[in-house]
């Protein structure tokens, strides 16, 4: 669900550098709760729990250029590197105002990502894996394919904490990296050309790809590496792909472009049992020709496992870079548009029968609504049902979980932020965001919380 992208390239520390641009990067958090900037100035943080309203929970102007911003969760955990120092992470706790610990690497820092267990930072060769408890270095992946655009990805569900990165610099190969028992897990022939994408689904077991091409879009299991759907963006002319994100349920696959259209795809359900039954003939079908294309030339097997697109998204202008995720937000799915002008746009999708998406809200990012504040211009009618009254996203009380809780967090307090007799569910479990307990577990470096930690990831 996280996803992130600079605003010359995913990871790059060019910084903007045309006109409009106000902003070096943006990212939605693991659960797309909330969306990070980084700034000419600073960073700044917002709530996506409600569609009328969106609050500026923090803005940073301390650090100047900050290209790559990634809050961890609800926390109050924030990772930033700014293009003064770009071999340098700062983490910080930004409502203690206060820096974590800061670490130094050998060259920039293009991408990080991180879960509940890890934290990992890409640079052009090498990834260097964290342990986030204590930022102890674990894993130093070296001599890795050039992937000068810092592209990787990794769960959020912190049972497994796969990570997955480009295996070649030529062809679309991806390999799947265990960061928790740190081991190669597989290694996916993916793409004939280098891949442009990829995000896990909420459970990490299933993997998104897309390549340089931008016409196909595959979606691979994990962790056996096995394809399960090809869908086909289009045929026309090759684009980049700069955003894959699934639903929190795993069943829809948004991907963002350069062009004025966002695709959401529609997967196949599985059975009650949780197996490979297909809910549809369509689908069986799918399935049984895909099973076959490793038999068929490639153009045949290609236009027979192919699918388009459930529904769309036209955006108003095309050429600019955004990001996109899929949520639920006052227990309606949403498409949600962050785009390289500083604009937010919300759009209502209907699950049931796909097509045109409305747009619900549109919101500037910086500077002054046209509207002082008040309600956006929209598209259609108004949003469908009664509007959910949400906590601040800033409050740390978690809410409860809807069904029995199958797993805790090991190594958090289980009535931590929440009421007391209540238990923190499993992320993946829960009925909505869950809050941890940010002043016992976050910052989660014991060692260097009074800010004044540091050091420098070594080779291992």
């Amino acid at each position: 669900m996280e996803t992130g992208e600079s605003a010359d390239g995913p990871g790059g520390p060019g910084g903007p550098d045309g006109p409009g641009l106000q902003f070096g990067c943006a990212s939605f958090n693991q659960d797309s709760t909330s969306l990070a900037l980084g700034t000419k100035t600073g960073y700044k943080l917002f709530s996506l729990t409600m569609v009328e309203k969106l609050d500026c929970i923090h803005e940073s102007a301390e650090t100047p250029d900050v290209y790559i911003v990634e809050r961890l969760f609800s926390s109050s955990l924030v990772v930033v590197v700014s293009t003064a120092m770009p071999q340098r992470m700062n983490i910080y706790h930004f409502k203690k105002g206060t820096e974590i610990c800061n670490y130094s690497y050998p060259n920039n820092i293009l991408a990080v990502k991180l879960n509940r267990q890890r934290l990992v930072v890409c640079l052009d060769e090498s990834i260097y894996i964290h342990n986030i408890k204590d930022m102890k270095l674990l894993k130093t992946l070296l001599n890795t394919p050039s992937n000068p655009s810092g592209l990787c990805a990794l769960s959020i569900n912190h049972s497994n904490s796969y990570l997955a990165y480009p295996g070649s610099s030529t062809i679309g190969e991806i390999v799947v990296y265990d960061a928790n028992n740190l081991n190669t897990v597989t290694m996916i022939p993916a793409h004939d050309s280098p891949l442009a994408a990829l995000t896990f689904n909420t459970s990490a077991t299933k993997l998104a790809s897309a390549s340089e091409r931008g016409t196909v879009i595959r979606v691979f299991s994990v962790p056996e590496g096995l394809r399960l759907f090809e869908f086909r963006r289009g045929m026309k002319r090759y684009v980049n792909i700069s955003s894959l994100s699934f639903s929190p349920d795993g069943q829809f696959l948004c991907a963002s472009s350069n062009t004025e259209t966002v695709h959401i795809f529609k997967l196949e359900q599985l059975g009650p049992s949780g197996g490979d039954e297909s809910a549809t003939w369509t689908a069986y079908v799918g399935k049984m020709f895909s099973a076959a294309s490793s038999y068929l030339p490639a153009q045949v097997s290609g236009m027979m496992s192919q699918d388009r697109a459930f529904a769309t998204v036209h955006l108003v202008t095309s050429g600019q870079r955004n990001i996109c995720t899929l949520a639920m937000i006052q227990k309606l799915p949403r498409l949600l548009v962050a785009t390289a002008d500083g604009q937010l746009f919300i759009y209502n999708v209907d699950p049931l029968d796909g097509g045109e998406c409305t747009l619900a809200h549109k919101r500037r990012l910086f500077g002054v609504d046209d509207d002082q504040g008040e309600v956006m211009e929209t598209e259609g009618s108004e949003v469908p049902g009664p509007a959910q009254t949400c906590p601040s996203y800033a409050a740390t009380a978690a809410l409860p979980a809807s069904g029995p809780i199958t797993a805790t967090l090991t190594g958090y307090s289980e009535d931590g932020g929440a009421k007391k007799g209540e238990v923190i569910p499993e992320h993946e479990f829960a009925a909505g965001p869950v809050c941890l307990d940010d002043e016992n577990e976050f910052p989660p470096i014991n060692w260097c919380r009074d800010g004044t930690g540091g050091g420098r990831a070594r080779h291992s």
